[in-house]
């Protein structure tokens, strides 16, 4: 959510915005904040001046029962009556105006960075940069469910059968695999100066809109029926979440950590065959990292996380690449965002394994989470957030770009104290 007084003052900069990513239809959201917006101002001056005027009669009142002049100081206490019943219906109307402002404030996409480039939709995203050599083997790779199943690691049938389609058991070494992952980007991450953290994996509504977008709430999240509880899709949800109302001090930031969790996500939408198998599923864990910080130094983070992400996966051996997302393809609340791919040997291709994200002070401001500098001036802090690693992905990728021509699959040396020493999978 931008600042409104940014809108107010710059309102032609926020409907280019608006046509910079497409969304022509909110364009008429501006001039409604702004009529809104005018008359809540007015109404509050309008309360303002009935309470500078209650307060001068009542001083009166005092006067007039001191000088034994009862019956003029009931009338004044008449009036007081009158102007208190008048204060409630502004103070009614000023929080009506503040809610329809802020319902519109939450559908406009916030301000992106100059550098974003311009394009509809994923398909006008830009490659950044290549980290290690893709190679194609000179035999054929099995789809990455197939390849599980040699090493009978994963039972898409049974938990067809337990819980429906996109969900599934991992067994036996596939298992442990996934689970050495985890661990390991977890000392990963610890190792760079994260703190750890296991979070809630439910949050409340109000979290849930302080950290994303309408749209992206209707096609994620899963609700709890009969409470004000929803699945978290992802841990940085709660973790931006910790500090929803607080006024952290300057010198504390950056507040840095890294947290471990299930996800939980509705995937609403067809999706393509290559997004059969894990690819893209309802429950899976991930390891992620996140960011609070000061303003100024949100651009720095923003390049330390994704190169976070990328060199995880080269220790393992993974060629990636950075793309950054065009303005079309940034959800409403990100300033800028990379998404790093793996290279998958078996499509001749790179594939999405983590996304990072600079959300500026949106979901701080949505969530009251201020920073209080040396002299007591209070300013609303920056968020980021950046996968480390998501198993169900990084295991296709790591299974394709380890297997050999045997069917057994070579372990890093990054990985091999996670695995009980083991060199390869057979």
């Amino acid at each position: 959510m931008i600042d409104i007084k940014f809108l107010r003052e710059n309102p032609e900069a926020v409907k280019e915005n608006i046509r910079k990513k497409f969304q022509d239809e909110k364009i008429k959201l501006v001039d409604e904040v702004i009529e809104l917006d005018e008359a809540r101002r007015k109404t509050q001056q309008e309360a303002d001046d009935l309470k500078a005027n209650r307060n001068k009669i009542s001083k009166n009142i005092g006067a007039l029962m001191q000088q034994g002049k009862k019956e003029e100081a009931e009338e004044l206490k008449k009036e007081v009556a009158r102007e208190a019943e008048k204060l409630a219906e502004l103070d009614e109307k000023q929080k009506e105006l503040e809610e329809k402002t802020n319902k519109i404030m939450m559908v406009i996409p916030n301000i992106i960075d100059p550098t974003v480039p311009i394009g509809k939709d994923d398909s006008e995203n830009v490659e950044i940069k290549k980290y290690g050599e893709p190679v194609v083997p000179d035999f054929e790779i099995p789809y990455h469910t197939e390849i599980m199943e040699k090493f009978n690691g994963i039972d898409l049938d049974a938990a067809g059968k337990v819980a429906g389609n996109g969900f599934y058991y991992l067994m036996g070494d596939i298992a442990r695999l996934h689970s050495a992952v985890i661990a390991y980007a977890r000392d990963f991450m610890i190792d760079r100066g994260f703190t750890y953290c296991v979070p809630p994996f439910m949050i409340r509504s109000n979290v849930v809109t302080g950290v994303m977008s309408f749209a992206e709430m209707d096609a994620m999240m899963y609700k709890i029926e009969g409470e004000d509880l929803y699945l978290i899709g992802t841990s940085e949800h709660s973790m931006i979440g910790k500090f929803i109302d607080t006024i952290t001090d300057e010198e504390k930031l950056p507040l840095t950590l890294t947290s471990y969790s299930p996800c939980f996500r509705k995937e609403k939408g067809a999706h393509g065959i290559e997004e059969r198998g894990v690819y893209r599923i309802h429950q899976f864990e991930k390891q992620e990292m996140i960011v609070v910080c000061k303003p100024e130094d949100s651009k720095m983070w923003f390049d330390k996380l994704w190169q976070n992400t990328v060199d995880l996966f080269r220790s393992m051996d993974i060629p990636v690449r950075t793309i950054e997302c065009c303005s079309g393809d940034l959800a409403d609340l990100k300033v800028k965002s990379y998404d790093v791919e793996a290279w998958s040997p078996r499509q001749k291709k790179y594939f999405e394994v983590g996304s990072c994200s600079n959300l500026g002070d949106a979901q701080a401001r949505r969530l009251k989470i201020r920073v209080k500098d040396k002299d007591g001036n209070k300013y609303f802090a920056h968020t980021l957030n950046n996968t480390v690693v998501a198993p169900p992905r990084m295991l296709i990728a790591f299974l394709e770009n380890h297997l050999n021509a045997d069917g057994s699959v070579d372990i890093p040396e990054v990985l091999r104290p996670y695995m009980g020493g083991k060199t390869k999978l057979q």
